[in-house]
């Protein structure tokens, strides 16, 4: 697809962290957005439409893409904790891989000519040599359930553009973070806890896992309006990461947000933070999205710190 105005696109799982920042994009380039999921829609965004289902289920996941004509569909309904997926391997992958089949099988019957935005992960890509950038060529090698399933999930996707013709595109997002993400992840848990320090609710400690990595992180703005680029001019077929394309160490980010601390704290590592595996270096190449559609990441880290930092300190308030 070439415009997003007047365009009809569903938004699966938009009742997660992305998914409110990712309707807004949507709206401001005149689309017209409906969201399916599990629960309650959004509160505060501007969905047209919303229809609760299970997209995992066949029959729940035909019956919300039958209830209204759609022009696009990003899909980012799915489990997006790597910490999760060592707990509940099984529930991740049902959720990544065959909510994915039942999606592109519902749209193959019900809006074939559709746009398909497929949301994978950079932990496809697994280690790579540090000081290096994963490009879309390096091979898979996933070290958690979370990205193995996304992994899966992708070859789906390719399968169905393949056999079936779908206009399917892949993005390959690398770390992001911002307001409205849950404290199940990193950044966000340090900024609660920071909060909570600074009001007087808990020691001066801030508690973390493994330091001693380094990710491209982005804001979930940026990240969005990657997104809302795929959709207008993206390849058919394509794969494309989505990243900032530098690295940094999780001990400079935790660094970076003591100091924005109100109060000292003490750092200190908490087995129960630690992953059963981790990737030590995971950073990407942005070259082919900067090419093939003009975007790339704007905000300084900093900035999205701080904003993830004022978002915690209001909702401790």
């Amino acid at each position: 697809m070439t415009a997003l105005a007047g365009a009809r696109v569903l938004v699966t799982g938009a009742g997660g962290f992305v998914g409110p920042h990712l309707v807004a994009a949507l709206v401001a380039r005149g689309a017209r957005v409906r969201g399916a999921g599990l629960g309650a829609p959004p509160a505060g965004t501007a969905l047209e439409g919303w229809v609760e289902a299970d997209l995992a289920d066949h029959a729940a996941c035909e019956a919300a893409l039958a209830a209204a004509p759609f022009d696009a569909v990003v899909h980012l309904a799915g489990q997006s904790s790597a910490a999760r997926s060592f707990e509940a391997p099984e529930e991740t992958f049902r959720a990544n891989v065959t909510g994915t089949w039942t999606l592109l099988e519902a749209v193959r019957t019900h809006a074939p000519g559709a746009r398909v935005l497929v949301v994978g992960t950079s932990e496809v890509y697994g280690p790579i040599e540090p000081g290096t950038r994963a490009a879309e060529d390096a091979p898979y090698a996933p070290v958690s359930p979370y990205a193995l399933s996304k992994a899966a999930a992708e070859q789906v996707a390719r399968a169905y553009h393949e056999t079936h013709g779908l206009d399917v595109v892949c993005a390959r997002p690398f770390g992001h973070t911002g307001p409205g993400q849950t404290p199940r992840f990193v950044i966000p848990s340090f900024a609660q806890q920071i909060a909570a320090i600074e009001a007087g609710r808990a020691e001066p400690v801030l508690r973390v896992g493994n330091l001693e990595v380094t990710r491209d992180l982005s804001d979930v703005r940026d990240i969005v309006a990657g997104y809302v680029a795929l959709l207008e001019r993206g390849r058919n077929g394509g794969v494309y990461n989505l990243c900032r394309g530098e690295g940094v160490s999780l001990t400079d980010v935790v660094a970076g947000l003591a100091r924005m601390a109100r109060v000292e704290v003490r750092i200190e590592v908490d087995p129960a933070r630690l992953r059963p595996a981790d990737t030590p270096w995971l950073v990407g190449d942005p070259g082919l999205i900067e090419r093939e559609t003009g975007w790339r990441v704007t905000r300084a880290l900093d900035v999205t710190l701080a904003d993830v930092l004022e978002e915690w300190r209001r909702r401790t308030d």
